[in-house]
């Protein structure tokens, strides 16, 4: 008889077929060892979806289970032999069972609890959320999550991102609303913008060395409207137009209720002579209403007529131009190079051209250049995070976050398809 000692993975078949043969699988010799050639590097990588599955096709469930349970005893007692060969840690079996685990708690969209037994795993939402995690835990197989929603049972779709219009509805409404109270607070600020005789222009490095170019800030809301309109045509094409746009919304709307904030706070002196800014009253609340919906319905461009003045913490422009920027590159393929550097090259020169103008000091731009890449960076983060998303401090400190993104099941892919029947060929070409 052979002495079944030294390295398991050097073993023989025949040290194999006696290894069975201790553990009572003498029936199995002829299938392994002598059909199948297995030796001891085979066995250490036998798994149970190798037994179930051609071509071993075991059909005795308390063999199968019997020598599973005898293979992972093996196994882990040869676990340095496993990392050497690159076979730790093991593949979780078919059944999502793993016998060297501890139970684990998982939170079902932070609101249930329960521990994870032999692949149960039954969720009230979208994520399920490994609270104690472990390098033996229970992972739960995309065949074995299962979903419950408003009571009912829905087998998951994997891949598959719900658009939510309705959320989308609803961010749309929120920016709405926040352009509305924005517009509103650039009339009560231009009521109170500084006299230039007693509150003259701030000391600024760069508009005091940089003459002021009397057509750059035309070219500014050109930049930005070249971004906006590279957005739209994308938005038009990504297979999840629906989550691009409601994520802007709600970027774009937050960031503008800051301003709100700080424009009326603070009122800075005008930034330049050549601006004939000066303290207007618009009358009663009527007239502030209608100067309102005036610089609302103009986007608060020049190039629509629009002038404001007073709105100087910080440059709404900017704002713009650098999340539709961001947007773009981060809804394009990381090959798309030539789209990625026009559309830095228009935020850049976008930033120039403000600056240039004259129309905002340089501290504004760069604190809306800093706000808005952070809060995008730090949006997409947390929404591409999911063992985040779910929890309980993301629901407290970010509530519009956690309900805009709590179904969202990590990064959105960058896929395009032609939304209409027609024209044929756009179908064909995009997908």
């Amino acid at each position: 008889m052979l002495e079944l000692s030294g390295r398991v993975s050097a073993w023989s078949s025949d040290q194999v077929a006696q290894w069975l043969q201790e553990e009572g699988f003498g029936q199995y010799v002829d299938l392994l060892c002598l059909q199948h050639r297995v030796d001891g590097l085979s066995l250490l990588a036998l798994t149970e979806a190798d037994l179930r599955g051609p071509p071993l096709s075991l059909t005795v469930l308390g063999h199968i289970k019997r020598l599973t349970v005898a293979l992972r005893r093996l196994q882990r007692e040869n676990k340095a032999e496993l990392e050497e060969l690159g076979l730790w840690p093991l593949d979780t079996p078919s059944a999502g069972v793993s016998l060297s685990a501890p139970k684990t708690e998982w939170s079902c969209d932070g609101a249930e609890r329960r521990e994870c037994n032999v692949g149960d795993h039954l969720c009230n939402g979208m994520e399920l959320r490994l609270r104690n995690s472990s390098s033996l835990g229970c992972v739960p197989g995309p065949a074995l999550c299962q979903r419950h929603s408003n009571g009912r049972f829905q087998q998951p779709m994997a891949g598959r991102l719900d658009p939510e219009v309705w959320k989308t509805v609803i961010s749309s409404v929120y920016v709405f609303l926040v352009c509305g109270l924005t517009s509103f607070v650039m009339v009560i600020v231009h009521e109170r913008v500084p006299d230039m005789r007693t509150y003259p222009p701030l000391p600024d490095i760069f508009l005091d060395s940089v003459p002021r170019i009397p057509w750059a800030f035309v070219m500014a809301e050109a930049c930005g409207l070249i971004l906006c309109y590279m957005f739209l045509l994308i938005l038009l094409l990504h297979k999840h137009r629906s989550i691009l746009l409601r994520r802007l919304c709600s970027l774009m709307g937050t960031v503008f209720l800051l301003r709100c904030c700080t424009m009326f706070v603070t009122s800075l002196s005008v930034p330049g002579q050549h601006l004939k800014c000066a303290s207007l009253s618009y009358g009663d609340t009527w007239g502030k209403i209608q100067r309102a919906l005036a610089i609302w319905s103009g986007f608060g461009m020049t190039l629509t007529g629009v002038q404001t003045c007073g709105d100087y913490m910080f440059s709404g422009h900017t704002v713009v131009i650098t999340m539709l920027n961001f947007f773009v590159t981060e809804y394009t393929p990381r090959n798309w190079n030539l789209i990625h550097t026009i559309s830095w090259v228009l935020n850049l020169f976008g930033i120039f051209f403000i600056l240039a103008a004259h129309e905002h000091y340089s501290i504004d731009v760069f604190i809306a250049f800093y706000i808005t890449t952070r809060l995008f960076l730090y949006y997409h983060t947390l929404a591409n995070t999911r063992a985040y998303q779910h929890s309980r401090r993301a629901r407290i400190w970010f509530p519009m976050f956690s309900f805009f993104e709590c179904n969202v099941n990590g990064p959105v892919p960058n896929q395009y398809h032609w939304p209409f029947d027609k024209p044929a060929f756009m179908k064909t070409l995009i997908g």
